[in-house]
């Protein structure tokens, strides 16, 4: 069976665990193990003797004192009892491994800590400081010091800061698993109480509230709190507990905290109203209360806490998966790791072409409406209107007009017009262009694996923007070939077929028409048109051929051939360099991994404490 001590203390060491991690409530992608622990959130407004409730607990004087509002940043305390006879000493986890056995010491820390960060105004902050105290004279526990709540802002304070006061108080209150330990002066009335009031709003039952009066030996004479502590004036589910404070003259004189505490018990003892209660009274009585019921707590948590740390354990290897593990040092596993994650790429970005993911389907519309669209706008009706026709029919006529047919006229007429198929073949080879390289940014983008190698990435997107620029001088290249090769040689059988004028005979004889009338140039000029229209077709079919050959099929088969011989040719230092990581990532897979250490650790603590139900 575990032992009190043995359950707390591991609570404690988790906590610890987590602190010293920065798993303290406040990383959003996963539940923190930290806030599936109880602790004791310790409330109470100015001046109610919060401070005095806490050393008694410490039996240590180490807290700052003075007026107004002292308490300025969450104070989470954990203390962990040690073997008979060690001496005590203190550890702050802005401070690692640096030991305080002067507590006077510790107190000025705590002060230059809160300055550090609200500065030596009366500011306030929510980041807390966090204290480990480690002592024969304490019992497991983890406190949580917050700062009093106020009704009104003092000197140096803005207006908002009774409000932000609260808003701090109740974040830490309102958790299901945070017991509260709500301290009233007894000279105060109850009902007047910012404790009290705070703690019925966020649990109205009571079944996480522990009341505590202070001051009981300041009442009026006459008057007592029975009432009160025996759960008559405002019942709680758990018992009030009674201290009596070391009075301002005590500390003045630096009355030690063993004397303390033997006047305490010494004054329930004697007291002729709290007599009978005096075994359920002090301090220690209520360290001990507090350190009881959270064995209940934890014991009752055990199942729920495991689940949680089995939960984030899956969660948190699955996100390493993702992450990916650690890269090898040595240059062949190097080597490989590269070329496996060009492969990586090189398979998304086929996928993009022939489908799997969109994106292809892009250049498809190149050649089915831009190509298309850029051929019908060309400027042939301005080219073979009746006035350039009859120009460039002349003007290849020279200073003999032709005999029979302006030979010369058509070919030069043909030549200018199929010279303005350039424009569309070269649009339609830098438009694929474009496409092609939007898909290997997306297909970067899209390689998980790739993401933790910046350098990597940068290195694959500059292979393959450039292998697409030399697939694209090719394609230019090869598209325009087609041009010229229409220019080259033009297809005879289309003039053959043109209507000609015939003879009784059959014979065709020289056109009737006068070579220099207006229906003449017209009849060139239409021959012309069909003749470009044919070529037009053609190219329609050819071009895309020309471009998916050159540049698609290249991309699809070579992408990245000549990167590989370039990785060959690569020393360990520089594949080393290829693989170095994204910081974040790099980070981030830190952070996982040492908050995996950590859930797996807990795991184990736990499992490694027996207990019974």
């Amino acid at each position: 069976m575990a032992t009190m001590e043995s359950l707390i203390g591991m609570v404690n060491r988790i906590q610890r665990a987590c602190t010293v991690l920065g798993d303290y409530g406040g990383d959003t992608a996963l539940p923190t193990l930290w806030e599936a622990l109880p602790s004791v959130a310790v409330v109470g407004g100015q001046s109610s003797g919060k401070s005095s409730v806490l050393e008694s607990i410490v039996g240590r004087d180490f807290l700052p004192r003075g007026s107004g509002i002292v308490t300025r940043r969450p104070l989470v305390l954990q203390l962990h009892k040690t073997e008979p006879g060690l001496q005590e000493y203190a550890e702050f986890l802005h401070l690692p491994k640096k030991k305080f056995t002067d507590f006077s010491i510790v107190r000025k820390e705590i002060q230059d800590e809160t300055d550090r960060v609200t500065g030596k105004s009366k500011q306030i902050s929510p980041i807390p400081i966090h204290l480990s105290i480690y002592s024969p004279n304490v019992v497991n526990l983890t406190l949580i010091d917050l700062p009093g709540l106020t009704k009104v802002a003092v000197e140096g304070q803005p207006e908002s800061v009774v409000q932000e006061i609260e808003s701090m108080v109740r974040s830490y209150v309102e958790k299901p698993n945070s017991l509260i330990l709500a301290i009233t002066p007894a000279n105060q009335d109850l009902a007047t109480s910012d404790a009290i009031k705070l703690s019925r709003e966020v649990d109205p039952a009571g079944d996480r509230t522990f009341g505590v009066l202070t001051k009981l030996d300041l009442m009026d004479k006459g008057t007592n709190a029975l009432d009160i502590l025996e759960g008559r004036a405002y019942p709680l589910q758990q018992p009030w507990v009674g201290i009596v404070n070391r009075s301002q003259a005590d500390i003045n004189k630096n009355v030690d905290m063993i004397a303390a505490r033997r006047r305490e018990r010494e004054f329930f003892a004697t007291s002729p109203d709290y007599g009978h209660l005096a075994s359920k009274m002090g301090s220690e009585y209520l360290a001990k209360l507090l350190s009881k019921h959270l064995e209940s707590v934890i014991r009752t948590r055990i199942p729920g806490i495991i689940a949680l740390i089995n939960r984030s354990i899956d969660e948190l290897e699955a996100e390493l998966d993702h992450l990916g593990r650690p890269v090898a040092i040595d240059s062949g596993a190097q080597l490989y790791t590269i070329l496996e994650l060009c492969r990586a790429f090189d398979r998304i970005f086929k996928e993009h072409l022939e489908g799997g993911r969109p994106g292809g389907d892009r250049i498809y519309g190149v050649f089915d409406n831009q190509l298309p669209s850029a051929l019908r706008k060309l400027p042939f009706d301005r080219h073979l209107s009746l006035q350039n026709v009859r120009k460039v029919v002349s003007e290849a006529d020279g200073y003999q007009p032709h005999l029979i047919a302006p030979e010369q006229g058509y070919r030069r007429l043909i030549d200018e017009a199929l010279n303005y198929f350039r424009g569309p073949a070269e649009a339609s080879v830098d438009a694929v262009h474009f496409i092609l390289k939007e898909l290997v940014r997306r297909s970067i983008g899209e390689t998980q694996e790739l993401k933790r190698f910046p350098t990597l990435q940068a290195e694959i997107a500059a292979a393959a923007n450039e292998a697409l620029d030399r697939f694209r001088e090719d394609s230019k290249k090869t598209t325009a070939r087609l041009v010229d090769m229409e220019s080259s040689y033009l297809t005879v059988d289309f003039f053959r077929k043109l209507p000609q004028d015939i003879d009784r005979g059959g014979n065709p004889i020289a056109s009737s028409v006068d070579r220099y009338a207006e229906g003449h140039f017209r009849r060139i000029g239409s021959n012309v048109s069909s003749y470009v229209g044919m070529v037009a077709e053609t190219l329609r079919n050819t071009i895309p051929k020309a471009v998916v050959h050159c540049q698609v099929k290249e991309a699809k088969r070579s992408l990245l051939d000549h990167f590989y011989t370039q990785l060959g040719k690569k020393e360990g230092k520089q594949l080393s360099q290829l693989l170095d990581e994204n910081p974040m990532l790099m980070e981030r897979r830190q952070q996982c991994v040492k908050r995996l250490e950590l859930y797996k650790s807990a795991r184990d603590e736990i499992d490694s404490v027996a207990w019974t139900q």
